[in-house]
């Protein structure tokens, strides 16, 4: 049976995929940066014999096709930047490039991926269709790789029916998956705020116009876009976290920065509430004698799974790991740029179960402590491609 190859060949695999994935981990590359990574990732795939091309810089896409007929295509994406965190790690795999972590997995994603196409390989006289790798470069950063690789043309020549990410996660343990049809993660915006009134001596504050004061209005009158103006039933999250008021004790500045991040998931609401920021904040600003210059920069969009596809994936993971190794997972404030991928195709991303407490690997992505049982390897490479070739019809 496919199911039992699968799990064969994704064993007798595992040693492999650890060793790409200690060396991605231990080379991590920075977003827009990750000219090693890319190498790395069209040599393993000219080992395998598998043709690919570049795309926006970094990137890379290749086809594995199956000997069979079919016009069946599904698409796979990993992505394969790091972050600017230090590691606190002590593993033989330490990050070389000081400063630059892998502490979002995507070492993970992009070693799977490249364990998933050394199974499609050897599989690929057995079954009928297409298999699109997407190997995308910059998630961590706007305007995101995802993006870019849409732009280019990653979803056409030929274009795939299903696309589908897998993602590490830390809160579920090594062994199982999550999935959750719908809105599942939430766009995002950056704010950028300015306040500037007129600074002087703090004892003398009716000679000034105290922008600090300014701030703190503003701050708490935007929380009402949450709490007033949010459809209860719709996520909103509004939250500031860097404030730049250079004065001193005795000094009131002329201007503070404000920097946060406004994140939901609708498009019209989105739109709404950035309109509704800006009036109240240069409202707030001017009736005090002051101004306010708010710049939003927009972010990645909400990201949806399409839920016929998404039940239809989960059914195939219950096959493939049992029913209660499949959980429902809850909406996640987070962003991730394979929203856009969702966003233009049938898509369904779903999570990967890395955590292992009586190993003490509980810590949570994007955190210099961050690491994933290499167990959740040999389950990644198999479920992935019998979540392909399921959905091929295979």
């Amino acid at each position: 049976m496919l199911k039992e190859k699968i799990k064969q060949l994704a064993g007798t695999i595992q040693e492999a995929v650890v060793r790409d994935r200690r060396h991605l981990h231990a080379h991590p590359e920075l977003s827009f940066q990750e000219f090693e990574t890319s190498a790395f990732i069209k040599s393993a795939l000219d080992k395998l014999g598998i043709q690919y091309q570049s795309m926006a810089e970094n990137g890379v896409v290749a086809l594995i096709k199956g000997a069979k007929p079919s016009e069946n295509v599904v698409a796979l994406r990993a992505d394969f930047d790091a972050l600017p965190i230090f590691e606190a790690n002590e593993v033989p795999y330490k990050s070389l490039n000081v400063g630059v972590m892998h502490a979002c997995g995507h070492d993970v994603h992009t070693s799977s991926l490249l364990g998933t196409a050394t199974i499609l390989m050897e599989l690929r006289e057995e079954f009928a269709g297409t298999v699109k790798l997407i190997f995308q470069p910059a998630e961590e950063k706007l305007p995101g790789g995802a993006n870019l690789m849409i732009k280019e043309g990653v979803l056409e020549n030929p274009t795939p029916q299903a696309v589908i990410g897998q993602h590490v996660m830390p809160l579920i343990e090594t062994g199982k998956v999550g999935f959750r049809s719908g809105k599942y993660m939430a766009s995002t915006d950056e704010l950028y705020v300015t306040i500037r009134g007129k600074g002087g001596h703090a004892a003398q504050p009716s000679q000034n116009i105290d922008p600090v004061l300014i701030t703190s209005h503003i701050i708490v009158a935007l929380q009402q876009i949450v709490s007033r103006a949010a459809d209860p039933k719709m996520p909103t999250v509004l939250s500031f976290g860097k404030v730049i008021a250079n004065g001193a004790t005795n000094v009131i500045p002329n201007e503070v920065k404000l920097e946060g991040t406004f994140r939901t998931m609708n498009e019209e609401w989105r739109a709404e509430a950035h309109r509704r920021m800006k009036k109240i904040a240069e409202g707030i600003a001017e009736s005090m004698g002051g101004t306010c210059e708010f710049t939003i920069v927009k972010g990645y969009p909400f990201l949806v799974n399409e839920e016929k596809l998404t039940a239809n994936l989960r059914g195939f993971a219950e096959d493939y790991l049992g029913k209660e190794n499949v959980v429902d997972l809850d909406i996640w404030m987070a962003a991730e740029d394979f929203a856009y991928f969702s966003q233009v195709a049938d898509s369904c991303f779903y999570r990967l179960g890395t955590r292992n407490e009586a190993r003490g690997i509980v810590s949570s992505v994007h955190t210099p402590t961050f690491d994933i049982d290499e167990n959740a390897l040999m389950l990644s490479t198999g479920l992935m491609t019998y979540l392909a070739l399921k959905r091929l019809g295979n």
